[in-house]
């Protein structure tokens, strides 16, 4: 009895021994390697903070705080994916166009960021100062031995991902490179959907108001039609703009086909590298793992997961980084 008890305590003495010590900064490896960490991406408040009006918003004041989390790989490349989700800047889709992602960038040696940015409710300013932020934050995290960052994103991430990669202030907050996942791209009445839009430049009745004068209502129709060849990124790609790999389905009734590739087509023109692939079928919303359409039957993507899953693979060894 003795014997056994003299044992397990020293299995516990063990177990403590590799625990992390109090005092060890965040991020610092450990026996299991570096640890997830889960920050603030505006500790000391946002610049462009605005109130959520809770009583009003289905999601309450769910996403009034950008959040970052952050996954180091035990075994790094040296490369760093920021991931914005989808949910049409209204929610945010976490799981599998976020987390079910993770582990799979982890294993092949990325470190994985997964950015809960702020819904605009119109502050249309507001996700792409988010992610800036969060490029900036990762570019100072010399710890993590990360040397080049690219974002990824899904359907309205994909449109702050491709935001975020042409409309950069500075080296430090343009990525590296881009994965665009059945991005938005375009806010042109044709080719994205009312909800979005909305979201991100504000209702319509916003701009609408048939009680204004006729001086303020062509004044305020002047800036919205700026704001949408603004956000429609197209406009904004040179080549400067980072080199990407774009994915989509013909079949996507949600977010059209026509986005990436009006986005692919500009970056040929600007002479910037780019792999796009189009699926027949799959829909929209598909994400990146199966687990979402487990028993459901209705996983309309599942013949091409495969195949989607090794071209991203491939691309990614074989990107150029500047």
């Amino acid at each position: 009895m003795k014997k056994i008890l003299l044992m397990l305590a020293f299995a516990a003495f063990t177990f403590t021994a590799v625990a992390q010590p109090a005092g060890m900064p965040a991020g610092a490896a450990g026996f299991w390697g570096p640890r997830q960490e889960t920050i603030k991406v505006w500790p000391d408040g946002a610049p462009n903070a605005f109130t959520y009006d809770v009583a009003n918003d289905p999601h309450g004041d769910q996403y009034q705080e950008a959040i970052l989390e952050i996954y180091p790989a035990r075994n790094p490349n040296g490369r760093c994916i920021i991931i914005c989700p989808g949910g049409g800047y209204a929610v945010l889709s976490m799981t599998h166009e976020g987390r079910d992602i993770r582990t799979w960038l982890n294993a092949r040696g990325f470190t994985c960021c997964l950015l809960q940015y702020r819904m605009p409710r119109g502050h249309h300013e507001v996700p792409l100062s988010d992610v800036q932020e969060a490029m900036r934050i990762m570019r100072g995290r010399t710890d993590l031995g990360i040397t080049h960052i690219g974002v990824m994103g899904f359907s309205a991430g994909g449109h702050l991902a491709a935001s975020a990669s042409t409309l950069y202030v500075d080296e430090i907050t343009r990525p590296d490179f881009s994965v665009l996942i059945y991005p938005v791209v375009s806010l042109d009445r044709k080719f994205v959907g009312q909800g979005t839009r909305n979201n991100l430049l504000g209702k319509d009745e916003m701009w609408d108001d048939k009680d204004m004068k006729v001086a303020e209502f062509e004044e305020k129709q002047m800036l919205y039609h700026k704001l949408l060849t603004h956000y429609s990124l197209q406009n904004h790609i040179n080549e400067k703009t980072p080199q990407a790999f774009i994915a989509h389905c013909s079949d996507d009734k949600q977010v059209p086909v026509e986005h990436s590739i009006l986005y692919y087509t500009r970056l040929i023109d600007s002479n910037v590298g780019a792999e796009m692939h189009i699926y027949p079928k799959g829909g929209h919303g598909w994400g990146f793992s199966s687990e979402k359409w487990k028993g459901k039957g209705n996983d309309k993507f599942a013949y091409a997961r495969m195949d989607f899953e090794a071209a991203l693979e491939r691309w990614l060894e074989n990107i150029r980084t500047k």
